[in-house]
């Protein structure tokens, strides 16, 4: 694979150049087969950058950018555009077995955190943690050769919501997403969600970028690749391949969050007072989510649990998205159904109550996930640990022993 970024007007592009030995099918981090659609894509970065020469971007960052959308496809090697540090390159080789070139220059540090906000309940939560912390937000535009069938996906409307938090936010625009053809539109990695980020970094002096990764995505192998205690989770541990690569461009990841449920993170986006910014359906209209979509449904067990109500949705058992909680367990986050079925009033009239007679989940039982599991803070980069340590003991509190152990043995037969 070879690599070249160049740039005009305040927008990045990025074209990849397949070897021989590289392929248009791929796997993601996570297990997901992927097709490529097209090789090239832009990235345009708010704030003042226009016409006129590049801004200062450390060739570290380019080149981690540009692995976000790289990696599924490269098969021996990548060939950069600019000299890599050692550091990065050392970093690729070990994570995935890539001889990187070429290799010159030092390596890179910052020292601020950014958070990668999506507006979402999770990343919400890490804002309460990091108050003066800028938010960097990805928005997803059309591709000008890539016909865009997912109109109804509003991704406006979450650019519009993030400027309205009052915050500092830089709105990144990319058209990454439709280099994939399959499985639809998306990140050919979950980190590419950083490009714009990386390509930040050296403008705002960044060392660290915080994403809303909680309790069920970081620790209990959450989503579809393994639905176990996952300590060494390939995506998001610091000591993995990705945690190495984002340490070796001098941008740590740090996840504020990953210690605590979806339960807690929503019951702090619900106390913000960005509240009214809270957005995790992106298929509504610009006013409200649109009420039924999976995301929906699942999002509506959770606040109507940590809310102490019934639910309030109009779909069925039988509809699209409230057919999966008719089978039996294991269910992706499903420490999460468990904690929900085990709360709403009205459970067994809703499309969870089947999954409810399944798994036999207790508040009692459940307790666990309404505190904060002690290893997530060990593992925030120190130089913010301080910050969430005390947060989670004070607001929080920390998970006892036994409750630490609901965490480690999650998944075992």
């Amino acid at each position: 694979m070879r690599v070249e970024w160049t740039y005009d007007e305040g927008v990045w592009r990025l074209a990849l150049l397949l070897d021989p030995d590289d392929e248009v099918t791929g796997t993601c981090t996570d297990g997901q087969r992927l097709e490529m659609r097209t090789s090239s894509c832009r990235v345009r970065l708010g704030g003042p950058d226009g016409a006129g020469l590049p801004p200062d971007v450390h060739p570290d960052l380019l080149a981690t950018a540009a692995w976000t959308v790289a990696a599924p496809w490269t098969r021996r090697r990548v060939t950069f555009d600019r000299p890599v540090s050692p550091r990065l390159a050392e970093a690729l080789a070990a994570g995935w077995g890539i001889d990187a070139g070429p290799v010159a220059g030092d390596p890179r540090e910052g020292s601020r955190l950014a958070i990668s906000y999506s507006g979402g309940a999770d990343s919400m939560a890490v804002a309460e943690v990091f108050p003066d912390a800028p938010f960097v937000h990805f928005q997803r535009v059309s591709h000008p050769r890539v016909p865009n069938r997912w109109t109804h996906y509003r991704s406006d409307v979450a650019a519009r919501l993030a400027r309205e938090t009052g915050r500092d936010v830089t709105v990144v625009q990319s058209d990454l997403e439709f280099t994939l053809a399959f499985p639809r539109p998306g990140y050919p990695e979950h980190h590419a969600v950083a490009v714009g980020a990386l390509l930040l970094a050296d403008r705002l002096d960044l060392g660290g970028l915080a994403f809303g990764y909680e309790l069920g995505s970081r620790w209990l192998g959450g989503g579809r690749y393994v639905h176990r205690f996952s300590p060494d989770n390939p995506m998001w541990a610091g000591h993995e391949r990705w945690g190495r690569l984002f340490a070796a461009a001098g941008l740590r990841m740090v996840l504020p969050v990953a210690g605590v449920s979806e339960a807690v993170t929503m019951r702090m986006a619900l106390e913000s007072e960005l509240r009214p910014q809270l957005r995790w359906c992106l298929q509504g209209s610009g006013a409200t989510p649109c009420g039924r979509c999976g995301k929906c449904l699942y999002k509506e067990l959770i606040q109507a649990a940590v809310e102490g109500r019934p639910m309030r949705t109009e779909l069925t058992a039988s509809s699209g998205p409230g057919r999966k909680w008719q089978h039996p367990p294991p269910y992706g986050g499903q420490e999460m159904i468990e904690y929900g079925c085990a709360r709403v009033p009205n459970i067994a009239e809703t499309p969870f109550a089947k999954a409810a007679e399944y798994l036999g989940a207790t508040v009692e039982s459940t307790r666990w996930l309404e505190r904060c599991y002690p290893p997530a803070v060990e593992e925030v980069p120190e130089r913010w640990r301080k910050q969430v340590d005390a947060y989670m003991r004070d607001t929080i509190g920390l998970m006892a022993e036994d409750e630490a152990g609901r965490v480690e043995t999650w998944g075992a037969a």
